[in-house]
């Protein structure tokens, strides 16, 4: 289905003038018990905060409420004394514990009217869309009772469509809870509504992914450079797994000086810690391998043992990953080892599977199996058993490779059995990039 966008005006709404200040704040309300136990994880307001920052709108504030009138009422009154905009997601659907809309009429005084385009939206969803032709269900009926004082913001792939309220100079919008239905409305409704009727500084990032230094010791290297970074910029550190995201970000009214200002020093930046610098975009280290490969036209296959398969899930969850990666070999037995990538049966029984042996043979029987130009093999103890006194739990051994020449790396982790996995799969990559980069400087 196309996203034909529509705002169907179902009373008098006059756009506030409030949100025309210098920094428009924002509060996120998540409805769901199922977000309060654990089931499910809140992804939505990630989402929602991201789109917001780049329109300049500053989220203060993420609360999660559960599927209760009392505590809705409680978090639309208290953040409403916090923030102009007040975004709500959940509580939208067909069944009996989804209270937001009733409660959210309630709270802004208005009537539940059936509205006819939204019923003829939802009759074409179940007929056309999910193939259940025939009567619609008077509870999915339903879903076109809306408010009488709010902005319809259709819905195009869900029965559920958003709503924006007006009160005491306050813009309340609620979507519905499911991810994907949210982000359409999102993108196709509610930032342009902002962007026409709100008028908000400029907000720039500029990111730049470091590797081989921790978090600490980057920011002892750059004290002099955040001492002299003008008071209108932000320097942001953002460790993960083995690495760490340097984000700078320039807020202000003149988009030119905005841009100028936050150029001029991520060039700064970036000159100051050049030798451990990935990439200097907010994107992922499998993007950037994929990059790396697609320019040397390559390909490239992994033997996993401890990882699981990990490695070849991470490349192969970035588009076009096809034009260069073949394949994996997940020999997590040492029989596998040898029947499918050829490991020495006296490798595994001298060295053991967790040794630079094993993966040098693994990495060379996986690049000649899939016929590859490069290559990774991993094999470890992820915890929290099975390592020895000379073998303790978090030592993994990482083998990168192509026909002419075989790099190893052994690795000595101290975390959990999900860390350690995540934590090699990155090394892993890093390295492959680092052996690649190595090899065109010849």
């Amino acid at each position: 289905m196309g996203l034909t966008v529509v705002y169907y005006y179902t009373g008098n709404f006059t756009v506030i003038q409030a949100l025309s200040v210098k920094e428009i704040i924002a509060s996120i309300i998540t409805i769901g018990d199922e977000l309060l136990i654990g089931q499910t994880i809140d992804t939505n307001s990630a989402f929602i905060a991201q789109q917001l920052n780049n329109i300049g709108i500053r989220v203060a504030r993420r609360v999660a409420v559960g599927d209760e009138e009392f505590a809705i009422r409680k978090a639309l009154d208290e953040e409403s004394t916090l923030a102009a905009l007040i975004i709500l997601t959940g509580g939208l659907g067909p069944t009996a514990d989804d209270i937001t809309k009733p409660l959210l009429c309630n709270y802004f005084g208005g009537t539940l009217k059936r509205d006819q385009a939204t019923l003829a939206h939802i009759e074409k969803l179940f007929n056309e869309v999910y193939k259940r032709p025939g009567a619609t269900l008077p509870r999915n009926q339903k879903q076109a009772d809306l408010p009488d004082n709010c902005i319809i913001l259709p819905n195009p792939r869900g029965t559920a469509p958003g709503m924006l309220f007006q009160k005491k100079n306050r813009i309340f919008i609620s979507l519905p809870g499911v991810p994907q239905e949210m982000k359409d409305i999102f993108t196709a409704s509610v930032i342009p509504f902002l962007q026409k009727n709100c008028k908000t500084p400029f907000i720039i990032h500029k990111t730049l992914l470091t590797a081989g230094i921790g978090e600490s010791m980057l920011a002892e290297k750059l004290v002099p450079f955040e001492e002299s970074l003008d008071k209108s910029l932000k320097l942001a550190y953002l460790p993960q797994y083995g690495m760490v995201k340097l984000r700078i970000t320039a807020t202000g009214a003149d988009q030119a000086i905005v841009s100028q200002q936050i150029e001029t020093s991520f060039h700064q930046l970036k000159a100051l810690v050049t030798e451990h610098v990935v990439t200097d975009k907010d994107e992922k280290l499998e993007v950037v391998v994929g990059r790396l490969l697609l320019r040397k036209q390559s390909t490239l296959s992994t033997a996993e043992s401890c990882t699981g398969g990990l490695i070849a899930s991470m490349l192969t969850a970035v588009p076009g990953s096809s034009n260069y990666f073949k394949g994996s070999v997940v020999a997590y037995a040492n029989e596998a080892k040898e029947n499918l990538l050829g490991v020495m049966s006296s490798t595994l029984a001298t060295k053991g599977a967790v040794s630079e042996e094993t993966v040098h043979e693994m990495a060379r029987g996986v690049l000649k199996q899939l016929n590859t130009t490069y290559s990774i093999a991993v094999s470890g103890i992820m915890g929290p058993a099975g390592g020895t006194p000379g073998k303790p739990v978090g030592t993994v051994w990482i083998a990168v490779a192509n026909c002419q020449k075989v790099k190893t790396h052994c690795l000595q982790l101290g975390f959990d059995r999900t860390r350690n996995t995540q934590q090699t799969a990155i090394v892993a990559l890093n390295l492959l990039r680092q052996f690649i980069l190595a090899e065109s400087q010849f």
